[in-house]
């Protein structure tokens, strides 16, 4: 080949091929991986792209896109941009659960990879095909946004029974959901309160107990320790056990302002 060929040829987009067929697919549909394979290289090519790979995923369904090993190697493969397209049959053979589909064709548009089902008539190339692209990430948007209040939700109405949110600090630790003390931490988080209030500098505080100076005054702030839990910087009394008492907590505060 000649350099000029190779050059050519280096200048042809590269597309990914996926095929999935499940066994109810080819009992009722006569769906096949050949027949799927040929249409979409064919389209490919009559679109100006060279084959990159063919990914198949036989006897698989569509319920579950986590179990099926050749659609999670071409996921990886496009956030490697290893080609700047995939083309599918028909969007269900991606996924028939329409929250997983906008999700993964939203991440296909954040790695600049096209995304083309032939029997559905979508594409991303042309000015109707991004339209529509850009339909589908509205709604993946939308779908994070109701999860992200769906979640602020939870976390906030657990604050406010007095259950943990966040992961146990220093001194804590996690069982069934529940933060319990772990007395030998916990006995050394009192000790850096009486000798920070005793005069003891950050530094100092850090380089004994092994911590980062930052990570001492997270400790020397952190209202867990007086058995409150916070979320959103509002507080609610907690329901796991105190390990610092409150004057002492409150003098170490001054002192952190100082």
């Amino acid at each position: 080949m000649t350099l000029s060929a190779q050059n050519n040829e280096a200048d042809i987009p590269k597309a990914a091929v996926y095929v999935r067929v499940s066994t109810e697919d080819q009992v009722q549909h006569g769906f096949s991986l050949a027949a799927q394979e040929e249409s979409l290289k064919n389209y490919a090519r009559v679109m100006g792209y060279t084959i990159h790979r063919v990914y198949k995923d036989e006897g698989k369904s569509a319920k579950d896109m986590k179990h099926r090993p050749a659609l999670q190697e071409l996921l990886s493969d496009a956030e490697k941009k290893m080609f700047s397209a995939i083309f599918t049959y028909k969007l269900d053979r991606f996924s028939r659960s329409l929250k997983d589909l906008i999700l993964t064709i939203d991440k296909l548009k954040e790695w600049n990879i096209d995304f083309i089902s032939l029997q559905d008539k979508i594409e991303t190339a042309s000015a109707s095909g991004k339209l529509m692209f850009h339909i589908i990430s509205a709604f993946a948007e939308f779908e994070r946004n109701i999860i992200g209040e769906r979640t602020t939700f939870g976390m906030a109405r657990k604050n406010k029974e007095g259950g943990a949110v966040t992961k146990p600090p220093f001194g804590y630790q996690m069982i069934d959901k529940k933060l319990v003390v772990v007395e030998e931490d916990a006995e050394q988080v009192r000790e850096m309160y009486a000798l920070f209030l005793q005069g003891m500098s950050l530094n100092k505080l850090a380089k004994e107990g092994g911590f980062s100076v930052n990570g001492i005054k997270k400790i020397l702030q952190n209202r867990t320790y007086l058995g409150e839990v916070t979320f959103a910087r509002e507080s609610s009394k907690g329901v796991h056990q105190p390990i610092v008492e409150k004057g002492l907590f409150d003098a170490v505060q001054e002192r952190v302002k100082k």
